[in-house]
């Protein structure tokens, strides 16, 4: 059985069932320069700090919605960076750096070699929503995970299981209009956007030195969507050596693209914060195909992205936050120019955030001979929790594996109906 078949019947398999817990397996690993601790479950206690140590656990998935998961057969690691952030917003503090980790049994103890994946989220999900979403088969890194890759995910600075900056707790530094939401009216008390391409890319370098030291790689694949493609894309143009393929869905570009860096905070509101109401109005928007998402998964993604902001989640309304990055004043098309690494760019048709015609400027700007566009039917800026998601998946599997979308390594092709 080829990895394809191997993945879906993996995941197939799953339905219905929940995954199981695994076992703790702490290990040491020497001369890191990030410290990184973990945590799996609520009841566990914080890890002493060491410098050198690094600790790793394995914990059992929280069904969401009692639904079923499609993540058995795979265990599950989270680990905890420790970096001096480069950010204005907490420049020279040291702030945590979370790192999701999915692979299987056999994976984990033998290690993947050369078949390692780090995904980069968007603006406003952060990555175990996004990439590992608990419900049915829309766990794009358990679909990979089963196939045999070695999955990472990392959440930015301000985002999911990441050190989000105090600024993220005051009301103040919502945009007027936002700051109504919640009954106030006041000034901000940090001048700007809270993060920046640069302290982005910082937050990529932490975790691809941690992977490449603990999977022994020179090299890995990056999977970005949307605001993660400026994030994965940028930092494989400045990294190439370090980044055997790349995988962009959805991912702003804009030819206008200043290359010059602003003065930093750039001005303007620190966060944002999304309610329930609003992200179904912006995901409806986009949904006019029968049955392109399920009320079921927009309830799990919305739970999740819940979970992953317990003071949000706790605002009324219930919001989930995420700061404001500065434009990518650094992703431009001189940069999307040295990209020769292989390259599969994908847009949902029925984008609205990232308009399709941009990710085709890209596609063009793009300085790899080898190199996919795939126009995504009935899908949104949010293809992998709608209706064709496997087609996603079992494309990027694909491109990882031999560098071809249904057995082509260059030009522009649709997927699905």
């Amino acid at each position: 059985m080829n990895r394809f078949r191997a993945a879906s019947a993996l995941l197939a398999a799953a339905r219905g069932a929940s995954a199981h817990a695994a076992l703790a397996t702490p290990a040491a690993l020497a001369a890191l320069t990030a410290l990184a601790t973990l945590t799996a479950l609520a009841t566990l206690t914080a890890l002493a700090a060491l410098s050198a140590l690094v600790g790793t656990l394995a914990h059992a998935d929280t069904p969401v919605a009692a639904s079923p998961q499609p993540r058995i057969g795979t265990e599950v690691r989270d680990y905890y960076l420790n970096v001096r952030s480069n950010d204005p917003a907490v420049k020279g503090r040291i702030v945590r750096i979370h790192l999701h980790e999915r692979a299987t049994p056999q994976v984990i103890r033998t290690v993947a070699g050369n078949q390692v994946v780090l995904f980069v989220h968007s603006a406003t999900a952060p990555a175990e929503v996004a990439f590992d979403l608990p419900y049915g088969d829309y766990s794009w890194m358990a679909y990979l995970a089963a196939a045999g890759y070695d999955v990472f995910s990392v959440d930015m600075l301000g985002y999911g299981g990441s050190t989000r900056p105090a600024q993220m707790n005051d009301k103040c530094n919502l945009s007027k209009m936002q700051q109504r939401t919640f009954g106030v009216n006041c000034p901000q008390s940090y001048p700007g956007a809270l993060t920046n391409i640069y302290s982005d890319w910082q937050d990529i370098d932490t975790a691809v030195s941690f992977v490449s030291r603990l999977r022994h790689v020179a090299a890995i694949n990056l999977i970005g969507w949307s605001q993660g493609g400026p994030r994965a894309g940028g930092w494989a143009a400045l990294h190439p050596e370090a980044v055997a393929k790349l995988v962009l869905l959805a991912p702003s570009y804009n030819r206008a693209a200043s290359g010059v860096q602003p003065a930093l905070p750039v001005p303007g509101p620190v966060f944002l914060a999304i309610d329930h109401q609003g992200f179904i109005a912006n995901w409806k928007r986009q949904a006019p195909c029968p049955d392109q998402y399920t009320p079921a998964v927009a309830q799990a993604v919305w739970s999740a992205m819940e979970q992953s902001d317990p003071i949000g989640a706790n605002w009324k309304p219930a919001v989930m936050r995420a700061p404001i990055a500065s434009s990518s004043w650094a992703w431009t098309t001189e940069k999307v120019r040295t990209l020769k690494m292989p390259v599969l760019v994908v847009s949902g048709v029925n984008d609205q955030q990232v308009d399709p015609q941009r990710v085709r400027d890209l596609y063009a700007d793009l300085g790899s001979e080898q190199k996919v566009f795939v126009s995504l039917a009935c899908s949104s800026h949010s293809a992998m929790w709608e209706k064709n998601h496997l087609l996603l998946f079992r494309a990027s599997l694909e491109w990882l594996e031999k560098g071809t979308v249904n057995g082509q390594r260059s030009g522009m092709l649709m997927l699905g109906k």
